[in-house]
């Protein structure tokens, strides 16, 4: 069995793109293995384990992946995550992968495909609700798929927000109210919010939105109304209905399960389509385990290993 350490360096955010977008193709038509994530919640958090088999790449495996909101102020990373890969044949593992930083790169990369099926301009203006590390990997990966001529970015912290934007000082960056970031052709919500932050009268027609915060039962980023008003794709409808941005709408009466339009997947193989020009999108992402499977496939031929004995 082998350790892998800085899965992240060396990958090309372009190749990781395209594998996601494989997979999404996968799921669309049905040819993947993948029971929704299970959570155990702790006192300050949770962790998730992510089952999946991916045959197009002959690939197996479990993520176990954390969500601690309080980690920055020790130190920490928000989300820490361990992918373990098992034999197709034997079950036995193969190999053990720091996920990481993986994790940040593989959820962009589905915000970047959203973008490049769902977004009605390839020329846009970007709005990013978060300063986060995965609202900046959503940037990296969406300027690999659109053509980025100039981003607005809201957050709490002014500092924040000052070093995500010299992050991408190759984009014009302005800083405005979250009201005028809505004013935008593609949003992404990548906050923790527990209630919504984005009115949907702050919404034009015409906007693609990805909604990726809401991971987990209880959060929400998108005023319910917004969701009534849009298309709504998501990954994976059992995931989306328990734990996506639809979860508290949905257990609140306020969307209902048939009103979703499809899957992500669905669009990539061209079975489900967006809209006219006047139709809002949105695509609520909650992290599927193929995405793991297909990076993890990629950063196994890049990053640092080690030797470990096994059984």
């Amino acid at each position: 069995m082998q350790y892998f350490t800085d899965t992240d360096m060396g990958l090309d955010i372009g190749q990781v793109n395209m594998a996601v977008e494989s997979a999404f193709a996968d799921h669309g038509r049905g040819l993947v293995q993948m029971p929704p994530k299970l959570y155990v919640t702790l006192p300050d958090g949770d962790f998730r384990t992510m089952p999946a088999y991916l045959p197009s790449l002959a690939i197996a495996g479990v993520k176990i992946v954390n969500v601690h909101p309080g980690n920055p102020r020790k130190g920490l990373p928000t989300v820490m995550a361990l992918t373990v890969i098992l034999d197709i044949e034997t079950g036995q593992p193969t190999a053990v992968i720091n996920a990481t930083r993986l994790t940040d790169m593989r959820t962009g990369a589905a915000g970047a495909v959203a973008g490049k099926y769902l977004s009605l301009k390839k020329e846009i203006v970007l709005g990013v609700v978060g300063t986060g590390r995965q609202a900046q990997a959503q940037v990296s990966a969406i300027s690999r798929e659109l053509n980025i001529r100039q981003i607005k970015i809201w957050g709490r912290d002014p500092e924040h927000i000052r070093k995500f934007a010299d992050r991408f000082m190759e984009f014009p960056c302005l800083a405005p109210s979250l009201e005028n970031t809505c004013d935008c052709d593609v949003l992404v919500t990548a906050t923790s919010s527990r209630s919504p932050l984005i009115r949907s009268e702050w919404i034009h027609d015409g906007t693609h939105i990805n909604a990726i915060g809401a991971d987990a039962p209880g959060k929400e980023e998108l005023d319910p109304a917004l969701l009534n008003r849009a298309q709504v794709f998501v990954d994976d409808i059992s995931q989306a209905i328990h734990s996506g941005e639809i979860n508290v709408p949905i257990s609140n009466g306020l969307y209902r399960p048939a009103d979703i339009a499809g899957t992500l997947g669905e669009v990539v193989i061209g079975k489900k389509k967006r809209g006219g020009a006047e139709t809002i999108t949105i695509f609520d992402s909650t992290g599927l385990a193929i995405q793991d499977l297909a990076i993890a496939k990629i950063a196994m031929q890049h990053g640092k290993k080690t030797d470990l004995p096994f059984p």
